[in-house]
This record gives structure tokens, sequence and C-alpha cells, in this order.
């Protein structure tokens, strides 16, 4: 198992070099506007401790410094790592993870002759203490910030991401992710109600969870034959919402249960599937 952990630490830095070169990380460095003078421990060496570390789960910068040689690592001094760690800016990293997506992901290169997939759609919140993000307050004594994630189901690798505040709005932020390419799968913090139309006008496919307060009006049954053991209650058509904000054009609803029971209402644009 020793050995299982140490093989894996050192296989990361070297899949990763494969992919990316220094040179194209000096691209990026140069395109962001960050200036790399350090001789210790550079942009590419600290990306190369950053994927370990995910990798080993390393609890402190003193850790990964002590560890770093036998991960196939430069070795550094932890106030190196550390100082380098405060000094890159995000945006350096954000936009080398998208290189990455863009020269591993193959699948993008096959959309014209796959059908769509599904992307999915979700985000995770991350709480400090407040005075390490002064700038980002959340409730009481923490602070936050939040990461979107586009995740694709069939290969589980990330599409696409972004970054906010802990207390900004999911709905707005999933503008961003919007891929036309794919059948987005979303959560009910992400659903509004006027951008329904326009998803179905611009093409770009969805399921989204209903909250539990939205108006359904002029449902109509779908005709579905019933399957033994489904979960399905109800397959309609219908606009949703008030008088006050309501939808242009109808739009399917499938309603379910979930494997706790609880009924479950999603709206989608997929029309020649099944409910189940």
């Amino acid at each position: 198992m020793l050995f299982f952990i140490n093989w894996t630490g050192i296989m990361i830095p070297s899949i990763l070099q494969t992919v990316l070169t220094p040179d194209e990380v000096g691209l990026v460095v140069q395109a962001v506007g960050y200036v790399d003078n350090a001789r210790k421990i550079t942009v590419y060496d600290l990306l190369l401790y950053w994927s370990v570390a995910a990798s080993e789960e390393w609890p402190s910068y003193r850790f990964g410094a002590d560890h770093a040689a036998s991960s196939g690592l430069r070795p550094v001094h932890d106030s190196s790592f550390s100082g380098k760690a405060a000094d890159v800016p995000f945006a350096v990293f954000k936009e080398i993870f998208h290189l990455i997506v863009r020269k591993c992901n193959r699948e993008t290169r096959r959309k014209l002759a796959f059908p769509k997939e599904l992307l999915l759609i979700d985000s995770t919140t991350m709480t400090v203490g407040k005075t390490r993000l002064p700038w980002a307050p959340f409730h009481g004594e923490r602070a936050a910030v939040k990461l979107h994630v586009a995740l694709q189901a069939q290969t589980m690798q990330p599409l696409q991401f972004t970054e906010a505040v802990g207390s900004k709005h999911d709905g707005p932020v999933c503008e961003s992710l919007e891929n036309t390419a794919f059948i987005r799968v979303m959560d009910r913090a992400y659903g509004k109600l006027e951008r329904l139309d326009r998803y179905k006008q611009e093409g770009q496919s969805f399921v989204i969870r209903l909250r539990d307060n939205v108006h359904v009006e002029k449902p109509r049954a779908r005709r579905r034959e019933a399957a033994d053991g489904s979960s399905v209650i109800r397959d309609i058509t219908c606009q949703l919402g008030t008088p006050q904000c309501r939808t242009e054009n109808r739009h399917r609803v499938v309603i379910f249960r979930d494997f706790e029971g609880r009924e479950i209402r999603v709206v989608t644009d997929l029309m020649t599937i099944t409910a189940e």
C-alpha cells in the first residue's frame, strides 16, 4: 500500500509534464501579466507541487516540502513553497486548468458525430475565518468562496469552472457555463424561468430541477406507457410561473420520486426520450 501511494505521487508530476511543458505554462503566465522571477520555485514547479498535494492530501506546506523529493519533485524550503503559493495569482492556475482541458479532452472533437452528452453543473462552498478572506464575507464569523464546476458525465472530466464569493447567488453564475454541445443538468439553485425560453430558442438542451413553489400553468399529460416499478408520477407539458413571470413556451415537466421517496420535479426540453 505504501509503495502504491509513493508510486502514485511520482506518477502525477510525470503525467502532467507529458501534457504541459514549462514553455506553455510560461506563455500563460505572460498572458496573465505575472512576472515569474523566482529561482528556487517557478510557477511550473508550483503547479507540480499543487498537483501532488491534491493527490496525496498534504496537510501543510512543511509536510509537502519534507516529502517533495519522495514524490519526484525538486526539493524547496516550506517558506519558499508557501511564499510562492501566496504570490501567484489565481488567474494563472485558472488559465492553466482550461489549457489542460483543451489539450486532454478528445470528446469535444467528436461532438458532431455523437449525440449530446450530459454536462453536470454544481457548486461547492469553501469556508474559512472571515479574517482570512475579508473581501468574501459569508455568515457570521465566516468567509467563503464558491467554485462552480461543469463536469462531463460520461468521462467524469471537468470541462469548465468559474469562481465566485460564497454569498453570490448561483443563478447568474451558470450563464458562464452554458454550452450548446451538451445537455446541461442543474439543480434548482441554477433554475430561472426566464432562461428556459431562451435555452429553447438557442438550442441549449437542459434538465433542471424545479423549486417546490414554481406554479404549473395549463398542464397537459403526455402519452406514455406505464412501466412496472417506475418512479415517474406524471409526465406533462405546461407553462411555468405566475402571470408576473411566466414562460412563453410550453416545457416538459417530469415528476418522480427519488430513492428516499421525495417528490422531485424537473423541467427539460428533451421530448423524444421516455420519462424513465
